[in-house]
């Protein structure tokens, strides 16, 4: 992989990780396109999910901050839980993430050979970002609450539309803020959820593919290489979100369905 290739799809990672356009299939067209050795995606595929991690973190910091201090709390006072779910929205949030995360968990890690494979059918790609496209189109019969928070319903009906984000060509972002507002959510409560809710996902995920590389030394061009991927991943990731909220505010949030068609079909019938 060239520098040149880590420049490019760091950046494809970064806008269509929190873009409604499904960040996975991108990777696999971009790859595709591009020619990158299936043996170097693992790798490149950790470095850049951290990119997009840290772009998460470098906006959510204060809600980040003050979820762990509400668990610490809870965990130094156990019997207060009930308590804190009431009075504390940071530790009732986390909460809600976890709750929010058990559906992907459990498909993802139940499914994850199917997955792997379904990562080289660039047509299905096509056909599930033609499924991306629809749903992100319906939202406009939507007709989200301004008040309205998540609440625990809300949580596991979001947590399974995230789970079907393990299929490339299904945008996770797409998939959870149309539940969000889907279930009368408040837009930007919706993509608070959301965002936040990909921090445990990604996470998660790159733990996973790290276990996988940690027995074969990287090369010195390579961490240049992963470097430059990195970096590139958590610009795009940080635009990527600012942009979200801005297109949520004017209620443009279906606009992307229209892209996301177009590049369905376009793969499916090239």
């Amino acid at each position: 992989m060239s520098y040149f290739d880590a420049l490019i799809l760091g950046l494809l990672q970064g806008l269509t990780e929190f873009l409604p356009v499904s960040s996975s299939g991108h990777l696999v067209l971009g790859q595709e396109v591009l020619g990158v050795l299936q043996a170097d995606n693992i790798t490149f595929e950790v470095f850049v999910h951290f990119g997009t991690l840290f772009s998460i973190l470098a906006i959510f910091w204060k809600d980040v901050w003050q979820i762990f201090s509400s668990l610490f709390e809870g965990i130094k006072q156990p019997s207060n839980i009930s308590i804190l779910l009431r009075e504390d929205e940071h530790f009732k949030l986390a909460a809600l993430i976890v709750v929010g995360s058990i559906p992907a968990a459990i498909i993802g890690l139940s499914f994850k050979p199917y997955v792997e494979r379904a990562f080289s059918d660039v047509n299905l790609v096509g056909v599930m970002l033609l499924v991306t496209g629809l749903v992100l189109f319906l939202t406009r019969l939507a007709r989200p609450k301004p008040d309205k928070m998540v609440g625990w319903g809300t949580a596991i009906f979001i947590g399974f539309a995230q789970a079907l984000a393990v299929m490339p060509g299904i945008s996770r972002a797409g998939m959870t803020i149309s539940a969000g507002l889907f279930a009368g959510v408040a837009r930007e409560q919706a993509a608070r959820y959301s965002f936040l809710l990909a921090l445990p996902a990604i996470f998660g995920a790159t733990l996973l593919e790290t276990v996988e590389i940690t027995s074969a030394p990287l090369e010195k061009q390579l961490i240049i290489v992963l470097v430059v991927g990195t970096i590139a991943a958590f610009i795009a990731g940080y635009i990527a979100i600012k942009t979200i909220f801005i297109v949520l505010k004017k209620d443009k949030f279906s606009y992307f369905s229209f892209y996301c068609l177009i590049v369905g079909l376009i793969v499916i019938l090239v």
